[in-house]
């Protein structure tokens, strides 16, 4: 399998597919590239180079320890983007992955980026503060931990079965399929990354990384996201950010590049063409 070493001696795995300009994907917690499998074969079927990892501790890369927090999870994405000499590149993000493609950004530079797009993403901060009082408590967080630490496998059945892709809604017809490749996607990971993934994903402001992003950035976010509460997320970062465009869906769930993959692919190309 494909891999790249960082400095602090972690593999991460990755896919590269295709030629043309390159589209770097990263995926949510606590899945893998799989996740984007989708969007990877509609973007490469219209030309363009798609590339995916497995952030650090998930999927196929080394389940270290240490080092599950943006600023790690930014520095792996530059060693992946490095190592592939990408130029011209577009970064899309979902989720934890919006937070790192906006840490990136931010943290690395923007001269080899053309365009972003952060999807029902984490930005700019999730968890309720006195700057922040639309965000989510301190305890829901430590409530997700401790559901991990005392049965993942449960718990990520849990999660998919209900908010993640809004099957617990009135009417919602749900998918096994679908329910079952989270949970697969999950259980491959490690258990410490998923766990301090949460803090990672749920503490950390982007907001002075928001405001240092130039290029053009798409974001798209539900109004009936249950897992990143819109009134904290999309329309905020959107107002953040210098070159910002938000695309806002009434009734579609977080995980929507799943459940309504059509219409987020087809927006998404809609901006990288325009």
């Amino acid at each position: 399998m494909p891999t790249i070493t960082t400095k602090d001696g972690v593999e991460i795995f990755y896919k590269d597919w295709g030629s043309g300009q390159p589209i770097v994907f990263s995926h949510g917690w606590p899945l893998s590239a799989d996740d984007w499998d989708n969007q990877m074969l509609f973007f490469l079927d219209k030309g363009y180079r798609v590339i995916a990892h497995d952030r650090r501790g998930h999927g196929r890369s080394s389940q270290v320890a240490d080092g599950h927090d943006m600023d790690h999870y930014a520095d792996d994405l530059a060693a992946l983007t490095a190592h592939l000499g990408l130029k011209d590149a577009i970064h899309v993000g979902h989720s934890t992955g919006g937070g790192e493609v906006v840490h990136y950004l931010a943290r690395r530079g923007q001269q080899d980026v053309y365009k972003a797009a952060i999807i029902s993403a984490v930005p700019p901060l999730m968890v309720k503060t006195a700057a922040n009082p639309e965000g989510l408590p301190k305890s829901a967080f430590d409530d997700l931990q401790a559901q991990l630490a005392a049965n993942r496998s449960k718990f990520y059945r849990d999660v998919p079965e209900g908010p993640f892709y809004g099957y617990n809604r009135p009417g919602a017809k749900s998918s096994e399929a679908v329910i079952a490749n989270w949970w697969r996607q999950g259980m491959i990971g490690g258990a410490k990354a998923h766990y301090d993934g949460i803090v990672a994903f749920s503490q950390t402001d982007f907001t002075e990384d928001l405001k240092k992003i130039t290029i053009p950035v798409l974001v798209m976010h539900s109004e009936d996201d249950q897992i990143v509460p819109y009134v904290a997320a999309g329309p905020k970062s959107a107002k953040l950010l210098k070159n910002g465009t938000l695309i806002t869906y009434k009734d579609f769930p977080h995980g929507m590049p799943t459940t309504h993959a059509e219409k987020i692919n087809a927006d998404l190309l809609a901006f990288l063409k325009s």
